[in-house]
């Protein structure tokens, strides 16, 4: 069975902070820079000092039967952990982007 993989994007916005909150993200937000993004099968985060979105990036292997509904389901594990990393204080407001790395290598050739 031929296999691909998805890239799945999750944006976010971070909930309210408080003034400690906000400084230990903004202490880590080099660490989370968008220079350092990365499409992995365990994920990364990304922000701005900011602190108004948030963006998780990760990799999901597949079988070419595997329904995108099936890829976003094994997805929600990590990009609730991204989250999780991303916000440890709460988030909101989430959309999911979903595409075929594999289809999008072929269209670059």
């Amino acid at each position: 069975m031929s296999g691909t993989t998805y890239q799945v994007i999750t944006h976010g916005n971070f909930a309210e902070l408080t003034d400690e909150q906000r400084a230990s993200l903004v202490a880590q937000a080099g660490e989370h820079d968008l220079f350092k993004a990365r499409f992995t099968e365990e994920g990364t985060v990304t922000y701005e000092p900011a602190l108004l979105t948030f963006t998780f990036r990760v990799l999901i292997p597949a079988t070419a039967d595997d329904t995108e509904d099936l890829v976003l389901g094994r997805a929600e594990i990590p990009a609730q952990a991204g989250r999780t990393r991303a916000t440890p204080y709460g988030s909101h407001r989430f959309a999911q982007l979903i595409r075929d790395a594999s289809e999008r290598m072929r269209s670059l050739s």
